[in-house]
């Protein structure tokens, strides 16, 4: 797991608006679906994408592995490096994310410390989540991990990079409004006609 998340190094770096660590956590209706350079939030029960075997052996294993990880943390973190590499199924990192998210939800160390790199770092169309890496990270730390401690303070400083961002965003959105009542027009209308000034 780890060496998967260390090994991806293309990663983007889009910022998101932080949040805090506990509404991270909390699963969501929409999930954030990309094409190209463009992203938007779809209803969950609308994304229909699955992963396909790349044989009829390779359907029974993923049959017989997704049965095992709806009951075994780490059956669903190994289906999880499955849909991430594309061993024995067709590439989807969403799914891969979202069997990752029920290992860690389940308490699964390993899978903690993989959402919490995920999220620090961004993969593929997904940017990085300062929030979620550091509620992740916070997870597995507390179970002992030691990568997690060392990336937690990365995190964190991220998260405050974000707010200082944000802030500074809302801060020049409160300024940009006035700009166009005190600008003058070119073009004034007289009588039927318009007249250059």
């Amino acid at each position: 797991m780890r060496t998967l998340l260390l090994t991806c190094t293309a990663f983007t770096l889009i910022g998101c608006a932080a949040q805090s660590p506990e509404s991270q956590l909390q699963r969501k209706d929409t999930v954030r679906v990309c094409q190209h350079a463009s992203c938007v939030e779809q209803d969950a029960s609308k994304v229909t994408f699955e992963a396909q075997p790349v044989d009829e052996e390779s359907a029974r294993r993923l049959q017989a592995l997704t049965e095992l990880a709806e009951k075994d943390p780490r059956a669903a973190h190994d289906l999880s490096l499955r849909l991430f590499r594309g061993d024995g199924v067709q590439r989807n990192s969403y799914q891969a994310i979202q069997w990752l998210r029920k290992a860690g939800d389940a308490g699964l160390m390993d899978a903690q410390l993989g959402l919490g790199q995920l999220y620090l770092n961004g993969f593929e169309e997904m940017g990085p989540d300062p929030s979620e890496a550091q509620a992740w990270l916070s997870r597995a730390a507390s179970q002992g991990s030691k990568e997690a401690q060392q990336l937690l303070p990365q995190a964190q400083a991220a998260r405050n990079v974000e707010h200082a961002r944000y802030r500074a965003r809302e801060a020049m959105r409160t300024q940009w409004a006035p700009w166009y009542l005190s600008a003058r027009y070119y073009w004034h209308w007289r009588g039927a006609r318009w007249y250059l000034h």
